[in-house]
């Protein structure tokens, strides 16, 4: 079985646009493991529910925020994608790379995203 990682990854992509709880987890069973774990230098989600209301909080601070791969590479169940997160308005707002891990039927088991925080008070 070939897997189409950058596939699976656009398409995980996607659920950090779409705007419903619904929406995300119609994108989530298609594409996540139950067990998926997801951790950035702010959070760390180990449920389905814990990462959907990450993502609405998400929605909160950056109106219209997604995430757009300018870069990504894949092999043996595992991928790393560059990408910008931009506003609703088209302005790229961040940049960062994340780290994913795929079971063997290509559904993502984890999700480590690296960017850079803002300073406290900043």
């Amino acid at each position: 079985m070939s897997i189409n990682y950058k596939d699976i990854w656009e398409t995980y992509a996607l659920s950090w646009k779409v705007k419903t709880a619904d929406e995300k987890l119609a994108i989530f069973e298609k594409v996540l493991d139950k067990n998926a774990v997801y951790q950035d230098p702010l959070a760390k989600t180990t449920s389905w529910n814990e990462l959907v209301a990450y993502m609405l909080e998400f929605h909160k601070q950056i109106p219209g925020g997604h995430f757009i791969t300018t870069y990504f590479q894949a092999h043996s169940n595992q991928s790393v994608a560059k990408w910008n997160m931009v506003a609703g308005d088209g302005t790229v707002v961040g940049e960062g790379i994340s780290y994913v891990t795929y079971s063997d039927t290509g559904k993502l088991t984890s999700m480590t995203g690296f960017f850079d925080v803002p300073a406290a008070g900043a």
